[in-house]
């Protein structure tokens, strides 16, 4: 099945339900770039799966899996001995030894799954994820890793995994974006915007990033010496202009939709104040995130904030870092010591959050970085770049709870067992979702460009990961 690029109508575009049009709903799609901030409202009901709505916890830089997930007594035995095998390393003149992990595993949970004393938070909620060991990819470059990993493309300018979820889903909630990203205040991520963009497909579907501090959207809020009438009746007078266009020419929903635009744009006047507003929630919320804490507060306002949005129908939501955090090179312990201690317990707060208020079945919570680590130190005290092996987390949406997926070899160098590509990981992402990652494609270059490209990658979802 195929989305064909014959323009509609703009009721018609809007009225359109992505989802419902995947499992076999005739319609057809408009290949116009549009630019406007939000994505189509949905009127048809979706067809039945686990998950509507996703929010990715990303850590840019690589974390340590042989020091946060994948517990490796050899690496400690071994450790200050030279490796015995082949490495592929990134900065091979740096190569030292094996550099066992300095920390504590510990089993918890019923499920008995192994974590480092580094993540006390999450091992609260060990049971309530699933646990991936076995993840590869095919980039050990931090920039081509994290197009990988966000669209499934070593080039730059492809759709993000969130631009095609939205594609797929629409949106449920006409007063705010339906894919929204949420910066660091202290900087960008490596590779900026191309982290959520919408690639070839219509610019309405790219994330929006909402800002720390009393500007959350820039050129949302009017200049304070405007009057609410001055700027109603300026609205209303652009409206009525647009509408008159669009009688000229009933055909151009890239007007259609610039028309609805400016009125949800409005509307998001009062929805994002409101929505930022965490006053609103109990001091028991606001401590379980941490935003007691200096530490912690910062990133757990943003899980907050991340769980507000889906609980308002958001549908995907992403969480950065200024730069590359988790790039170890150097200072290992001490690094992965600090991204921990302000990132472990909101991550998990987020997803106690979630279930408690009965929304964890529809999401999906997502804690990955692009790649793993090298079992050797790089330095002194660092670890390099390892495209062969890397740990994430899964949470919600009909993911398997207290479950543990694939092995790595014996120091956490390659996966050997129930291996996860990136691809396949997207695959089983949208199945999820109810997404069909075969049929969830769009014309391009004179192809049908898809998230996983079943041509050249042979994705295919992992049933074993879903419960």
């Amino acid at each position: 099945m195929t989305h064909a690029a014959t323009p509609q109508t703009g009721d018609q575009q809007f009225a359109q339900n992505r989802r419902a049009f995947l499992g076999g709903t005739t319609g057809l799609l408009g290949s116009a770039a549009l630019t406007q901030l939000l994505s189509t409202a949905a009127s048809a009901e979706p067809q039945r799966s686990s998950a509507d709505a996703v929010i990715c916890l990303f850590q840019h830089g690589g974390p340590s899996q042989m020091d946060l997930f994948d517990h490796k007594p050899e690496l400690t035995k071994r450790h200050g001995q030279p490796y015995q095998g082949d490495l592929d390393i990134h900065f091979p003149n740096q190569a030292g030894n094996v550099l066992g992990s300095p920390f504590k595993f510990t089993r918890r949970g019923e499920s008995g799954i192994s974590l480092s004393e580094l993540l006390p938070h999450t091992g609260r909620i060990v049971d309530d994820i699933t646990l991936v060991r076995g993840v590869t990819t095919e980039s050990v470059d931090h920039e081509s890793a994290l197009r990988l990993i966000h669209s499934g493309k070593f080039e730059a300018g492809y759709p993000t995994w969130g631009a095609w979820t939205i594609y797929g889903l629409g949106t449920a909630n006409r007063n705010l974006p339906a894919y929204v990203v949420l910066t660091d205040p202290q900087g960008m991520p490596v590779d900026n915007i191309r982290n959520w963009t919408s690639g070839y497909l219509p610019a309405k579907y790219q994330g929006v990033p909402f800002r720390s501090g009393p500007s959350p959207v820039p050129n949302l809020v009017k200049p304070a010496d405007v009057p609410d009438t001055a700027r109603a009746s300026q609205l209303a007078l652009l409206k009525a202009l647009n509408s008159d266009q669009l009688k000229r020419h009933p055909g151009n929903a890239e007007l259609a939709a610039r028309i609805t635009d400016f009125e949800v744009a409005a509307r998001m006047q009062t929805a994002v104040p409101e929505l930022l507003d965490l006053s609103q929630e109990t001091a028991a919320t606001q401590q379980l995130y941490g935003l007691d804490n200096p530490t912690t507060a910062e990133y757990g306002r943003r899980c907050l904030i991340a769980r507000r949005l889906v609980e308002r129908g958001v549908r995907f939501v992403q969480l950065f870092l200024k730069g590359q955090p988790w790039d170890t090179h150097s200072n290992n312990d001490k690094s992965l010591r600090g991204n921990c201690a302000r990132i472990d317990q909101p991550s998990a707060a987020l997803v106690q959050d979630l279930k408690q208020r009965g929304l964890l079945d529809r999401t999906i919570v997502m804690w990955a970085g692009e790649f793993g680590r090298l079992p050797i130190s790089q330095g002194k005290d660092g670890r390099d770049h390892n495209q062969h092996a890397n740990s994430l987390w899964l949470a919600g949406g009909g993911f398997r709870r207290g479950y543990s997926h694939g092995a790595t070899d014996d120091f956490g160098y390659k996966a050997v067992d129930d291996i996860v590509s990136v691809h396949d990981l997207h695959a089983t992402l949208l199945a999820a979702l109810g997404l069909n990652h075969r049929e969830l494609t769009y014309p391009h270059q004179g192809r049908l460009g898809s998230l996983t490209d079943i041509v050249i990658t042979k994705a295919q979802t992992v049933p074993a990961l879903l419960g």
